[in-house]
């Protein structure tokens, strides 16, 4: 499937391709691509199966999933890239490297969902279940603060511009396909690639704060990628968004990286 896809930066630049979380789109790395990185990279960042303003029909499987961001960069004529992931997206960097590494000219991994815990993934998933909706764009962002206490309200305004939309009903929801964020909950519980796979240069950064990369999977990694901790939640690029944007400059930037 092509997905739709948000693109900055100069188009003959060497590319850098993000991939977002569950619940989440592309347009989310735009600050990061405008404030950073689409000076020196192009920068594309595609809304994948079930988000955004891509279609949201099944499968909904990890191989699926990367099997569509593939097709959308090949059909924008790139077939290797420095990669970003967050979250989901961060597992689906780990995948690309195991299944096709000469993809991969460096991996960045911002707070990635390597491997969820049942109970965890089924709390996430369950919770989704739930129909949030809001009668006003206000109402949305005071609900988005009183969960993000780390997220600059100009972040959540900027999201609710961007991926609320008005149903039949007259209530705004979010963009994105419910049954597509619990089928990935579940996908996310299943074995990861072993971290020797990960052989392209690799930064992850994590939140200590929220604790959703394990000690476990930190001493994995540990040898094979650099690991900074930032402060904040989730989503460092919006939380930690100076400590991060900065960290992925200079690892992209790094000449013997």
């Amino acid at each position: 499937m092509l997905l739709h896809l948000h693109q900055w930066g100069d188009p003959a630049a060497p590319p850098v391709v993000c991939l977002h979380g569950i619940s989440a789109h592309g347009r989310r790395f735009r600050r990061l691509a405008e404030e950073r990185l689409a000076r020196r990279h192009r920068v594309l960042a595609p809304d994948l199966r079930g988000h955004g303003r891509s279609a949201w029909e099944p499968p909904w499987t990890i191989a699926t999933h990367l099997d569509d961001v593939l097709e959308t960069v090949a059909a924008a004529g790139v077939e290797r890239a420095d990669w970003i992931g967050h979250s989901f997206g961060g597992r689906l960097v780990l995948e690309l490297a195991a299944r096709e590494p000469e993809r991969v000219g460096r991996a960045v991994l911002l707070d990635p969902a390597i491997q969820l815990l049942p109970h965890v993934a089924f709390d996430f998933a369950t919770h989704e279940l739930a129909d949030t909706s809001f009668a006003t764009p206000e109402e949305a962002v005071e609900a988005r603060l009183a969960t993000s206490r780390w997220t600059p309200r100009e972040a959540i305004e900027e999201e609710v511009r961007e991926h609320l939309e008005r149903g039949p009903d007259g209530r705004l929801r979010y963009r994105y396909c419910r049954p597509t964020v619990v089928a990935v909950y579940g996908e996310l519980c299943t074995e990861p690639p072993p971290p020797e796979t990960l052989q392209a240069p690799a930064l992850l950064v994590h939140a200590p704060a929220l604790g959703l990369v394990r000690e476990e999977q930190l001493a994995a990694y540990a040898g094979r990628a650099e690991l900074l901790a930032v402060p904040g939640g989730h989503i460092v690029y919006w939380d930690a968004f100076d400590e991060t944007a900065a960290a992925i400059e200079r690892f992209l930037e790094d000449p013997s990286a």
